[in-house]
């Protein structure tokens, strides 16, 4: 459903989804998956949920198009979503919208990225919304569309197709859907929102265009020391786009491992400082071409390493998941912003 100067109507008798998906498939405004019908009256439900909500969006890239409300409601239904979730969608679709998110970038790299989407406060409990077992995988109706809903707005609004616009080399798994929420509950430390400058009581969204969850395995350590030992090795990868050490990259501590370092005394802060010093990746593991290709981009070693991301600020860490001794890292795109934006009536 795009924005076009008049709104096309289409008329698909009762039940019939397998007529819609035929006529949205042709269309181009699919992501592979079936889509649920847009009728007027979905539509208008969705609407009503978020019709207070005044505030302009900007041009959607790469088509810079002005969404209307409606076609962002249309988008929502078609993901699955409840009337209830598109303040979450709204809210994330503004946050990809922050000029130093760079989503036109982001849409346009071969990299793997995907809307990553973080959302912490009380509305996770009252949309249902996983932040533990399994946090980053199926089973939730709320995490599954709202992120699902997100990648449709950018598909057929902001026209990112696959092959067109959107150049990924292989794509990933993430561009489906990429929302989870924070353990608030089970984390030692002061919530991601609130050390963001939120209120508690806020609702709040976090995007950032990253990779898929990369694993981090430590069922042996038994203090915070080598857990963050674990930890800094497996993010300093010469593989992944934070090489480069222009962009922030996000540690999702499982409870368990979050414990350890709690009980151990690690905070935020010093987690930060002792990744930013120590998860970096020696000369010897680059190819000579890529030292030459860095060079010529500015980025030069320092100590014969290669830092992994600018500063310590742009080390985001937070805890999500069950049990079970696992982390993990989560690269950016790089050169990006990771911009928070309270949930309207959240």
């Amino acid at each position: 459903m795009t924005d076009t100067p008049e709104t096309e109507l289409l008329d698909i008798p009762d039940g019939d989804g397998e007529a819609w998906n035929e006529y949205a498939l042709k269309q181009g405004w699919g992501d592979g998956m079936p889509l649920a019908v847009p009728t007027e009256a979905a539509v208008e439900k969705f609407v009503a949920v978020c019709r207070g909500d005044n505030q302009p969006f900007a041009p959607i890239s790469p088509r810079q198009v002005v969404p209307t409300l409606k076609s962002l409601a249309a988008n929502a239904v078609m993901a699955g979503c409840k009337p209830q979730y598109l303040p979450v969608v709204l809210a994330a679709l503004r946050a990809v919208l922050t000029p130093d998110y760079n989503l036109h970038g982001t849409l346009a790299t071969t990299h793997p990225c995907a809307p990553m989407l973080l959302v912490s406060g009380p509305i996770r409990k009252a949309l249902d919304i996983n932040c533990s077992s399994n946090c980053f995988g199926q089973g939730w109706r709320a995490n599954a569309t709202i992120g699902r809903a997100l990648q449709l707005i950018l598909l057929n609004v902001g026209g990112a197709r696959p092959g067109e616009m959107d150049r990924a080399t292989h794509g990933s798994p993430a561009k489906y859907a990429y929302c989870f929420g924070e353990n608030e509950e089970e984390s030692p430390w002061t919530p991601y929102h609130v050390r963001r400058g939120f209120a508690p009581g806020d609702s709040v969204v976090t995007a950032m265009a990253g990779e898929a969850p990369h694993n981090i395995n430590d069922h042996g350590s038994t203090s915070g020391d080598g857990i963050m030992t674990t930890i800094e090795n497996t993010i300093a990868q010469s593989g992944a786009n934070t090489i480069y050490g222009k962009g922030p990259y996000v540690v999702v501590l499982g409870p368990e491992h979050a414990g350890t370092l709690h009980r151990d005394g690690w905070t935020i802060e010093s987690m930060r400082d002792r990744l930013f010093e120590r998860a970096r990746v020696h000369v010897s593991r680059v190819s000579k071409e890529n030292q030459q290709s860095y060079a010529e981009a500015g980025h030069v070693p320092v100590n014969d390493h290669y830092k992994i991301a600018p500063t310590p600020d742009d080390i985001h860490i937070l805890v999500a998941g069950g049990p079970g001794k696992h982390s993990a890292w989560i690269p950016s795109f790089g050169g990006t912003a990771v911009p928070s934006v309270r949930i309207a009536g959240g």
